[in-house]
């Protein structure tokens, strides 16, 4: 792995866990300078502190991204043309949300709990600071297929075959959302990505994909009336759909 990516995999993990110092940081100028109560300085310094740490991690990424030039065999390669990757692109939610049922089918055949306590908390999160929406929708996502795809993925793709290198950092995907229980879940939903990037050679591709994957979920919790949604939810599981954020 060039140092260029190893810089970016350090990168998100600082961004991960800068938490632990900005949020205290953001919480002690809510109360003690904007007169703040504990409770809303808590929901700020949470809010603002996501929002800032992602947008800074992002900047970083994409400049070392930009820097690296063509590290594995999939940036060398040469892409698909522009039009069939967008109709990828599309076709690619379709094929996650495959993916998902299998997945979801299996989880529950072994005596897992289809629930997902990450997305049920950045739901929260969202109703609560409603900027957050950025980082589950469009910003993590993007951080997501550049880390986990093109860096680790692609990493490994030039040491191993295309199946070894997607469920191996399938896995490093799952388990990076702290929810080990649903290692085949989000083992699933990283293999369908990793298909994505290496069919089309563009990082792109699998970036729009989760990006809307994303976004559907945040819609169909907070816009579709809840007898509607609990209608189509045993089909399409949206709320199971987030693909991790944290």
């Amino acid at each position: 792995m060039s140092k260029t990516y190893v810089y970016i995999i350090l990168t998100y993990i600082a961004m991960q866990i800068s938490g632990f110092i900005g949020m205290p940081i953001f919480y002690i100028i809510g109360t003690n300078y904007l007169n703040l109560s504990p409770e809303e300085a808590e929901i700020q310094a949470t809010g603002y502190w996501l929002v800032f740490s992602f947008l800074l991690g992002l900047a970083i990424v994409l400049f070392l991204v930009r820097k690296s030039g063509k590290v594995t065999k999939i940036d060398k390669a040469e892409p698909l043309s522009i039009g069939p990757s967008l109709l990828l692109a599309v076709a690619g939610i379709f094929l996650a949300f495959f993916a998902q049922i299998i997945a979801v089918g299996i989880e529950q055949a072994i005596g897992v709990d289809p629930g997902s306590e990450n997305t049920q908390e950045i739901l929260e999160l969202i109703e609560l600071f409603p900027m957050i929406v950025l980082i589950s929708s469009i910003i993590g996502p993007i951080l997501e297929e550049i880390v986990f795809r093109k860096v680790i993925f692609g990493s490994l793709y030039n040491r191993m075959p295309f199946g070894m290198a997607a469920v191996l950092s399938s896995v490093i995907f799952a388990f990076a959302h702290m929810e080990p229980v649903h290692l085949i879940l989000y083992t699933a939903m990283g293999f369908v990505f990793a298909f994505l990037y290496v069919l089309t050679k563009r990082i792109i591709v699998p970036i729009i994909a989760h990006v809307m994957m994303n976004t559907l979920v945040v819609v169909a919790q907070r816009f579709i009336p809840e007898d509607l949604e609990q209608t189509i939810q045993t089909f399409i599981h949206l709320e199971r759909w987030m693909g991790g954020l944290f």
